[in-house]
């Protein structure tokens, strides 16, 4: 008799843990129905996906958002909304959504940017930016005659600012006495980079130089060594674009193979 009763509350406290097991892997039962744990931890996952930690505080919000969605759903399907042909077509667009999505994170995963790349990448950059840059003015005019007599009158004395804010076509230097401010000589069309490279300090150009904006009376005000920022300082910005230049390849690849009819 003790052992049909010590077998009883054996298999009792089995059957008891087995339904704490199932219960600590739902959140809730809404009407009859059980809500799994994992929608909760999935949404989790969301929102730290959008950069927002969670934090102890929300526990409860999700869980109850988590709750209240099911609540919803239910009430959905019961009026036969999942069969409509909006909520078919919208199914669809996430699913596509969410499909390409993993495509490519799984993309980057297996092509991501490397250290040799990004370096290689900011070498490329040092070359073409690094060495000199020159601090220059000019006066921008639209006829040769013109900026002929401008240079005249600047070695006679006339001030070369007060000249380029009354007469250069060009308003952004212009406003500022011909000032372009400090730049890379490459930054400018060549016939003007040409000539500005010449020029030593304080020096102006004896005749004029044309470009497709017209006829430029250039004067070197300074020159520097270019400054040039650390690799680790802009790694971050170099990996970025380089992965970014990777998915587009990607895609384009992906279009070009693909036989569209």
């Amino acid at each position: 008799m003790k052992q049909k009763q010590l077998a009883r509350i054996v298999a009792a406290a089995v059957l008891g843990a087995a339904a704490l097991s199932a219960s600590a892997q739902n959140v809730a039962i809404v009407n009859g129905k059980a809500v799994p744990m994992a929608r909760v931890n999935a949404l989790k996952t969301q929102i730290e996906a959008s950069g927002q930690p969670v934090v102890p505080e929300m526990e409860k919000m999700i869980k109850d958002e988590v709750i209240a969605r099911e609540i919803f759903m239910q009430e959905a399907n019961r009026r036969g909304l999942a069969g409509s042909e909006a909520y078919k077509q919208q199914m669809e667009m996430a699913r596509q959504t969410v499909l390409i999505r993993a495509l490519f994170d799984d993309f980057r995963k297996k092509n991501p940017v490397t250290d040799a790349e990004a370096k290689a990448e900011y070498d490329k950059f040092v070359a073409a930016n690094g060495g000199k840059e020159y601090k220059a003015s000019h006066i921008l005019v639209e006829s040769e005659d013109r900026a002929k007599a401008i240079i005249a009158e600047v070695k006679a004395g006339k001030k070369f600012e007060d000249i380029a804010k009354k007469e250069s076509k060009d308003p952004g230097s212009g406003a500022r006495g011909g000032d372009l401010d400090w730049a890379n000589p490459n930054n400018y069309v060549p016939e003007f980079t040409e000539a500005l490279i010449k020029l030593k300090k304080g020096e102006m150009t004896d005749a004029p130089v044309k470009s497709q904006f017209g006829w430029h009376i250039i004067r070197m005000d300074d020159e520097r060594q270019a400054e040039m920022p650390k690799f680790e300082d802009v790694k971050p910005q170099i990996t970025q674009q380089l992965q970014q230049q990777k998915e587009q390849q990607f895609q384009d690849q992906l279009r070009k193979s693909a036989k569209i009819q």
